[in-house]
């Protein structure tokens, strides 16, 4: 991750809306120790704010690599008029499960 990237990410969760819900992990004894290690370099972020930074960090990388499926309906077409396909990879289905934990949580006040 670089500099710009991190810092955007910081600036994202320090706005964020946090949940009630808490998440607990058990994790091997190596990623464990990373994270403590982490901490210890960093000693001017918690362990759960370095948590929470490789956690969107992570998400942000899985949304971009999710892989796109070219389907056979035509849904666009670009600036040279060349036809843009309908995605029927992970992507679509992702996006709508997003939304709908989404408006979960904002129903439920989070």
């Amino acid at each position: 991750m670089e500099i710009k990237e991190l810092l955007d990410l910081w600036e994202d969760t320090a706005r964020a809306e946090l949940t009630k819900d808490v998440f607990e992990v058990r994790l091997p004894l190596e990623e464990a120790s990373k994270l403590r290690a982490l901490a210890e370099l960093y000693p001017r972020r918690t362990l759960e704010e370095i948590v929470t930074d490789l956690l969107s960090a992570s998400l942000a990388e899985v949304e971009r690599t999710l892989p796109y499926v070219r389907g056979k309906a035509v849904v666009s077409h670009d600036e040279f008029g060349d036809p843009l396909y309908e995605d029927v990879g992970p992507t679509p289905r992702y996006r709508v499960l997003l939304q709908k934990h989404l408006a979960q949580y904002k129903t439920a006040g989070h």
